[in-house]
């Protein structure tokens, strides 16, 4: 703690001000980073409330970042579509459709003129939708709409699992059906 400061008309509370050496944390490494920094102090058993209101990363550690892998122009070269603007949503109701239903609203969107959809974060294998049904559900949508737009188009599936195997699984199964 390199400064603490009173916060002006409230009894015992204080801006704390705190600083960390770059050595502490792994290059690259957001996971470390934030569990170094949110982990360890919000244990702090002695603190009776805490909040963290800004957070300053210095420019030498941002640069230890690579970044995905790629970006905007990776994207449109696999969607074929450049000079405008790539129209997308997340698909809604994110929860509670069934695969086939989920499906109907991913080629709904694609056909009626979006060029991607994407999974909720908060989508995967649900007991009223398993995501190999939704994996199949949301490929059958994407063919169907490119066949009819005579565009090409995307979804964009949430992999995530309790596991890095179930992780891995489902996304070697995605690339197998061609959905990114």
């Amino acid at each position: 703690c390199y400064g603490i400061e009173p916060v002006a008309g409230e009894e015992n509370q204080y801006i704390a001000y705190v600083a960390y050496p770059l050595d502490l944390f792994e290059e690259g490494s957001v996971t470390n980073m934030f569990t170094s920094i949110v982990g360890n102090v919000f244990g702090f058993k002695a603190l009776r409330a805490l909040r963290l209101e800004d957070l300053r990363i210095p420019t030498a550690y941002i640069k230890t970042f690579q970044g995905p892998p790629h970006g905007i122009q990776v994207e449109r070269d696999k969607l074929n579509k450049y000079g405008r603007p790539l129209l997308g949503c997340t698909i809604k109701p994110k929860l509670g459709l069934s695969a086939k239903n989920y499906g109907r609203a991913v080629y709904e969107c694609l056909r009626g003129g979006l060029d991607f959809t994407k999974d909720d974060e908060n989508v995967n294998s649900q007991p009223f939708m398993r995501w190999r049904d939704r994996f199949l559900f949301c490929a059958e949508a994407l063919y169907k709409a490119q066949a009819e737009t005579g565009e090409i188009k995307g979804h964009y599936l949430n992999a995530t699992a309790g596991t890095c195997e179930e992780m891995i699984k489902r996304a070697v199964f995605a690339r197998e059906l061609g959905v990114p």
